[in-house]
């Protein structure tokens, strides 16, 4: 890998979201050992999107959430996300929002040493507004924490 190959990790993440996983990895073929697992997701309950999120993660083998880092890195990636789909608002049916997103979850080491251990990002992308079909807009939100 290149030194720079961790400024892509965000964006490897955010192109599976935005396209598919072998897309993104078409794009940027090194990052092939990494985890990925991708969903969907569409709620006025953001509890709900981070469950659902939590649950890929955990069923798809890319955290074990029986430790707690993991599970905790996780949760924070996934907060930072939605920052950006929610404009740092975190709430949407208590005002009237609603989401539906694809998110994609990757996991691995994005620098050249070993000795800075694994990262998890998540990206979100889709639509965000009111509970009312043809009432939202596109929102794209990324977040990347180290376990």
């Amino acid at each position: 890998m290149t030194q720079s190959t961790h400024r892509e990790f965000g964006k490897f993440t955010t192109l599976v979201a935005l396209t598919d996983e072998k897309t993104a990895l078409d794009l940027l073929p090194h990052f092939k050992s990494f985890k990925v697992m991708t969903g969907k997701v569409g709620s006025m309950d953001l509890s709900k999107v981070i469950s659902s999120v939590e649950t890929a993660a955990k069923r798809g083998g890319l955290i074990d959430g029986n430790i707690y880092r993991e599970t905790h890195s996780l949760y924070h990636a996934i907060l930072e996300a939605l920052q950006g789909v929610t404009r740092g608002d975190l709430s949407v049916g208590e005002i009237m929002r609603t989401v539906g997103l694809r998110f994609a979850i990757v996991r691995g080491n994005p620098y050249d040493s070993g000795d800075e251990g694994e990262w998890l990002a998540v990206c979100f992308y889709g639509t965000i507004g009111a509970p009312i079909r043809g009432k939202e807009h596109e929102a794209l939100g990324l977040g990347i924490n180290h376990i």
